[in-house]
């Protein structure tokens, strides 16, 4: 990992504020979400992007009954009802 030499305080509530900078960068806009990772001793954020939960694609990706699957996925799917 790669030092910035950017510090912050946690609040009262628990909450640390990503400097402009950084969100710029890694285009984090209002109401993004942010996945938490823990790697050892290190909270990792990383955006949250959402997958197909068969087969982790992040393209083309369809709501099916409430969940996110990519257009191949759904295809077989489809292809299970003719079978």
């Amino acid at each position: 990992m790669k030092s910035t030499g950017i510090y912050r305080k946690v609040d009262e509530l628990g909450r640390i504020v990503i400097p402009i900078e950084l969100r710029s960068k890694l285009d984090i806009q209002v109401k993004d979400s942010l996945e938490i990772f823990v790697e050892g001793n290190s909270i990792v954020l990383k955006k949250y992007e959402s997958n197909c939960i068969f087969c982790g694609n992040t393209k083309k990706l369809i709501t099916f009954k409430d969940k996110q699957i990519c257009s191949k996925c759904y295809d077989k799917i489809k292809n299970l009802d003719n079978e």
